[in-house]
């Protein structure tokens, strides 16, 4: 096999399943797997996988700012926002970064409840600023345009004064193997943050961020406590074999 003919096989099966075993390729293609890796090496180099410990992953796509991604696939986001929101329980204490999704379920919540929102994203405390039985404690900082949301030391700063019963966080990717992900370093290290001053983590996420990676860490799929998918038929048995409880969010 050619090596142009063995690297359209490994794109078609990362499409399919979203990663890829070196071991499994190697056996495949009759290789050995230096072979595989020069060739998942030469995938990366194009920006077709991102590379992880005995394999590849799909990279998470990078949409651009939050205006942008406020746009898209927005039904989608809404269905997810309304399964997340059942799962907050009145008097509760949340942290919500920013992002798409994250509007969409701030946007889903009850008015009724009485919640204290802590939130880094300026768009998120505006959207919930007529709900009298809500607290809105808005974080400082550096705002980024990009990310839509405050970012940098004094966020940081505000955050480890504040313990919340549960983190609502913003995800690029998520996988059952190296966990919650982020394309942003700063808001990597905040995401962190919020994440250890929590008791629980909720991730919500489209089905084209499951099985992908993005450069930086947040947490390990161990530390998740509600994951919000789109269908059941993402693959979920690592992610519940990590303790995760999956919901699935109706049409």
């Amino acid at each position: 096999m050619l090596t142009e003919e063995r690297l359209d096989r490994i794109r078609e099966q990362l499409i399919a399943s979203g990663k890829v075993l070196a071991s499994e390729l190697a056996l495949q293609f009759e290789v050995s797997e230096d072979t595989v890796r020069r060739d998942l090496r030469e995938l990366a180099k194009l920006g077709f996988c991102r590379r992880v410990y005995g394999g590849a992953l799909l990279p998470t796509p990078d949409l651009g700012s939050l205006t942008k991604r406020m746009s898209l696939q927005q039904d989608r986001k809404i269905n997810l926002a309304w399964c997340a929101a059942d799962l907050i329980e009145d008097g509760q204490t949340i942290f919500i970064d920013a992002g798409s999704t994250n509007l969409a379920i701030a946007n889903a919540l009850s008015p009724k409840q009485k919640l204290t929102i802590v939130t880094n994203a300026p768009v998120i405390a505006t959207a919930l600023s007529d709900r009298p039985n809500y607290t809105i404690i808005m974080l400082g900082g550096m705002y980024d345009q990009g990310s839509g949301a405050c970012l940098g030391p004094q966020a940081i700063r505000e955050t480890t004064q504040i313990f919340a019963d549960l983190f609502v966080v913003g995800t690029c990717g998520v996988d059952s193997s190296l966990g919650v992900t982020a394309l942003d370093a700063r808001e990597a290290e905040l995401k962190r943050v919020m994440l250890e001053q929590s008791s629980l983590l909720l991730v919500a996420a489209t089905s084209d961020k499951i099985g992908t990676v993005a450069p930086f860490k947040v947490a390990d799929a161990s530390r998740i406590d509600h994951l919000v998918i789109e269908t059941n038929e993402v693959n979920t048995d690592g992610f519940v074999e990590a303790g995760a409880q999956v919901h699935i969010a109706a049409a």
